[in-house]
């Protein structure tokens, strides 16, 4: 068996998944032999499961969302790394019940990067998702030597809403290294910078953004776009409506000016995590996450894995803590069938406060249906 499930937000882990998991199938086959690989796609867990994979955790005290110092994580193993912006930059690094759409920073997400160049990383994958931030990476760029100034020659404040007092741009002092550095940037989303279908737009709302705000934001990276055009170039305006370059809103773009390369999270992750050789031993495959919905058939972890293991002509089944999909869509995505929190415990309260022993109760049925 092989356990590639990534996190159930606000409940379990994704190694916590995979080790309820496995308590629940070994209760019904005691000798079972399970192999864990924790996933996730690109957003906040992705430095966890690159280190329950033997990656190496480091720390480094970077700036917050909000400018206040935080401890962030990244992994590293030889010379790749693996940096997850919501470590620095994500919704989880403001005080509960904040928000700040308009001035939150990516700063601290430039930070990291630049200490896994110090780590001697040659690749850099960049998971971006899970964001406080709508600033068009701005933030991060500064960090990495970029310069943006006002009429006055002042840096424009910090977030997105600053970006409307942005008369320069000056990208001519960023960290050498990044022209040599493979950098992977990893979402699984591919908006573009604006429009109807950007950063602002899609997901200004989940992190606190007003209509008028969304609005403001838009204006403001669509501003910023324009400027740094003027400064560099054609390449500024493909950027921005390249896919991906909406990812964590707006750091996809800044990423891109950077010369990464957009792939969607999980399959870079799969890759880093080594996946195929460990699929190669399975004969079931259980992936899953919080809940399955339709966001999960457009790049979330369960339908990556469930392509390469239906590549591979490996049988899969999912967990979760809800279901929102019929048997043919999962049937579509190579999913053979879920198993629900719910299932068990209606209660979805329940559910989210005792996920882990429901969890077991899901796997000991799926080791009943499956294996004995």
């Amino acid at each position: 068996m092989l356990i590639a499930a990534d996190k159930f937000k606000g409940s379990l882990t994704a190694v916590q998944v995979a080790e309820r998991v496995t308590a629940g199938l070994r209760r019904v086959v005691p000798d079972l032999e399970v192999a864990a690989m924790p996933v996730a796609d690109g957003g906040d867990g992705t430095v966890d499961a690159a280190v329950a994979a033997g990656f190496e955790r480091r720390e480094t005290r970077v700036a917050g969302p909000l400018g206040d110092e935080v401890t962030a994580a990244f992994a590293v193993r030889g010379d790749t790394a693996v940096v997850e912006m919501a470590e620095a930059s994500g919704l989880q690094r403001l005080p509960k019940g904040v928000f700040a759409p308009l001035t939150s920073s990516t700063y601290g997400s430039g930070e990291l990067l630049r200490a896994a160049l110090d780590a001697g990383a040659r690749t850099i994958v960049f998971g971006v998702g899970g964001s406080a931030t709508t600033d068009g990476g701005a933030g991060m760029l500064s960090a990495l030597g970029a310069r943006f100034l006002d009429v006055e020659g002042e840096p424009v404040p910090p977030g997105g809403g600053g970006l409307t007092d942005l008369a320069s741009a000056d990208l001519t002092g960023l960290d050498p290294r990044l022209a040599t550095v493979d950098l992977i940037l990893a979402s699984d989303v591919d908006n573009p910078l604006t429009g109807p279908k950007g950063a602002p737009a899609v997901y200004g709302p989940q992190k606190g953004a007003a209509p008028d705000d969304v609005d403001a934001l838009d204006a403001a990276l669509g501003h910023y776009a324009k400027v740094l055009e003027e400064a560099i170039g054609p390449k500024a305006a493909e950027s921005a409506s390249a896919p991906g370059a909406g990812a964590a809103g707006g750091i996809g773009y800044g990423a891109l000016l950077l010369g990464a390369r957009f792939r969607p999270g999980i399959e870079v992750m799969l890759d880093v995590l080594g996946f195929a050789a460990a699929l190669e031993g399975a004969t079931l495959v259980i992936t899953g996450e919080g809940s399955l919905d339709e966001q999960t058939l457009h790049g979330k972890a369960p339908a990556g894995v469930a392509a390469a293991a239906r590549a591979e002509g490996k049988e899969v089944v999912a967990v979760c803590g809800r279901l929102a999909l019929p048997p043919q869509s999962l049937g579509h995505a190579g999913i053979r069938r879920a198993y629900p929190l719910t299932s068990i415990e209606p209660d979805v309260v329940k559910c989210i406060a005792e996920a882990g022993p429901i969890l077991e109760r899901v796997a000991e049925n799926i080791a009943r249906d499956f294996l004995v």
